[in-house]
């Protein structure tokens, strides 16, 4: 029996390690073509050479702009899948080439503007990789890039994490108004023990994860909610999370998100403010609605 993924085109953002590889080496070998939208290139191409099927290496740096504007501007070609894996976790404050906070500039913003860029071309379903720390995010819209107030790195990481999971809803909010057959979908890989846990940046988060780590799995476990949210036959804006203790680990299941997370006003105001913040737009055509909302 043919696969049905056979012929298919997906593009992965930090795809050289961790999850984004395991799912797109998943996703390889069952014939898709995947194009790893990575930083560096070397590294890229060394993971694509450990994959069984067809890949290509293409440089994205969702720390800046006008690399997200170059790299959608080289996709001319329909996309079946777009997997927004890409990300940085607690990380000391920092920022993009466009001055925006690291995490909520790379793991939101530059994402944000890459999935509207593309999204003329893709034919299938957006998925964007959040997490369970959503749950304990806030998101100050008037200050998203902690200018005004003290900064934590994980209430840095959590705040992206919850915008996430918010630009999924509004995303699908919008397609379904558009009457597009494109989905958005979000997955939680649970806790996975990859380079975002080694890499972690104070002494306090590495104590933290060291004693999170026996509840984590390797790369190809945490990939399993991804590749649900991916191919699996589920309604759109769903949330796929592990099925297991703290939605650390397990089989992949559809989950109940934060109450932030449902919120459709902070849905709508945060997609205002990263379409300002981007210079991006929802490309497609929405009806017009009373006092111009969108």
């Amino acid at each position: 029996m043919t696969n049905p993924l056979t012929g298919r085109t997906a593009i992965i953002t930090g795809s050289n390690s961790g999850i984004g590889r395991a799912t797109a080496r998943s996703l390889a070998e069952q014939g898709v073509r995947v194009i790893l939208a990575v930083r560096d290139l070397d590294r890229g191409r060394a993971a694509a050479a450990r994959m069984d099927g067809p890949t290509e290496v293409r440089r994205l740096n969702l720390a800046d702009l006008s690399s997200v504007r170059d790299f959608a501007e080289t996709c001319t070609a329909p996309v079946d899948l777009l997997i927004n894996n890409a990300g940085v976790m607690m990380q000391p404050l920092g920022h993009t080439a466009d001055g925006f906070e690291l995490h909520f500039g790379i793991n939101h913003l530059g994402h944000f503007a890459l999935t509207n860029l593309l999204l003329p071309q893709i034919r299938g379903r957006v998925v964007t990789v959040a997490a369970g720390g959503h749950r304990v995010g806030t998101l100050d819209l008037d200050d998203p890039n902690w200018e005004r107030r003290p900064y934590k790195p994980f209430a840095g990481y959590a705040q992206s994490k919850l915008a996430n999971m918010l630009f999924t809803a509004e995303l699908q909010r919008r397609l379904t108004a558009a009457h597009s057959d494109v989905i958005a979908t979000v997955a939680n890989p649970g806790l996975a023990d990859t380079n975002l846990i080694s890499h972690a940046a104070t002494a306090r988060t590495r104590i933290m994860n060291a004693l999170l780590r026996p509840l984590s799995q390797d790369e190809d476990g945490g990939a399993r909610t991804t590749l649900h949210a991916a191919t699996a036959d589920i309604p759109g804006n769903s949330y796929v999370s592990p099925s297991g203790f703290l939605e650390a680990r397990g089989l992949p299941e559809i989950a109940e998100r934060s109450k932030a997370a449902q919120d459709p006003e902070l849905a709508r105001r945060l997609w205002a403010l990263s379409e300002e913040l981007t210079g991006t737009t929802f490309p497609l055509t929405m009806p017009e609605h009373p006092r111009g909302q969108r």
